[in-house]
């Protein structure tokens, strides 16, 4: 036994926000290492903020994130970049350099951070795109890519390294049905192959549910469900069953806060 937590990240009353707008409000979340673990919330929730604050981008301004026993916004920069090196991020918008091929996209990180010979980092991007479906595709530039092969390409590159943990940002937005559930399938099938541990943001709940291992659904600043997706989808919580059915009228509001419309048009109430 090395003595480590069954645990690869473990947050506790995480606090944040941008200015005055206070985005998380004292978050408890475990992300078991080996697993594929969801955090589902709408738009604005909170999400992409919580992957921020796990890389070391963003300090909370109270409680605290440990990955695989480290507490993260306690480390200096050297200490970061070790971190970093453990941890993979498929990007929002995919975030490929368009000005380079598919092949030097995936051969990046291993050239930055790495010192592979050329011919292993040959081999290793080879195999990477052809985990992804994609490995006819080397010599293409991104924008000669559709949306879901250029979200694979992003794929293959987080996975690069091989780390403890890779980071998945909304990797569903703007996919046709397909795409999808390759996209979808591939996160599991890699994290099973590699042993390695995922996370998932995403508002896309049927898909996300079908691959995940446990889900987190936060609102308001907290989480207010956690579970197994048979647990999510029989929820007896009023804001979860109306995310997780798509139902317009519920807790979860459409109209982001502020002063009444009538008083913003000076009508009387």
């Amino acid at each position: 036994m090395d003595g480590k937590s069954d645990n690869l990240i473990e947050i506790e009353d995480l606090h944040f926000a941008y200015g005055t707008n206070q985005i998380l409000k004292g978050i408890r979340l475990a992300v078991p290492r080996g697993k594929v673990v969801g955090i589902l919330g709408v738009s604005g929730a909170g999400k992409s903020t919580i992957l921020k604050l796990i890389g070391g981008q963003r300090r909370p301004s109270g409680g605290r994130v440990r990955f695989d026993g480290r507490t993260v916004h306690e480390l200096d920069e050297k200490g970061l970049y070790e971190m970093r090196r453990d941890m993979g991020m498929m990007f929002q918008a995919g975030g490929l350099f368009t000005d380079i091929s598919v092949y030097e996209n995936i051969a990046f990180p291993m050239r930055e951070l790495t010192d592979l010979p050329p011919e292993m980092i040959h081999d290793l991007v080879l195999m990477k795109l052809e985990a992804v479906g994609l490995r006819g595709s080397s010599e293409l530039m991104p924008n000669e890519l559709s949306g879901g092969m250029a979200r694979r390409v992003a794929l293959a590159r987080a996975i690069a390294l091989d780390p403890l943990l890779t980071m998945y940002d909304e990797p569903f937005a703007g996919l046709d049905p397909i795409s999808l559930n390759v996209i979808a399938q591939l996160i599991r099938r890699l994290n099973d192959a590699l042993g390695a541990t995922s996370i998932v943001v995403t508002y896309d709940v049927s898909e996300t549910l079908k691959v995940v291992d446990y889900a987190y659904f936060i609102h308001g600043g907290v989480v207010v469900a956690a579970g197994t997706p048979a647990e999510l989808l029989n929820s007896g919580d009023r804001s979860v069953h109306q995310f997780i059915h798509a139902e317009p009228d519920g807790p979860v509001a459409f109209h982001y806060p502020g002063a009444s419309y009538e008083s913003d048009l000076g009508l009387p109430h």
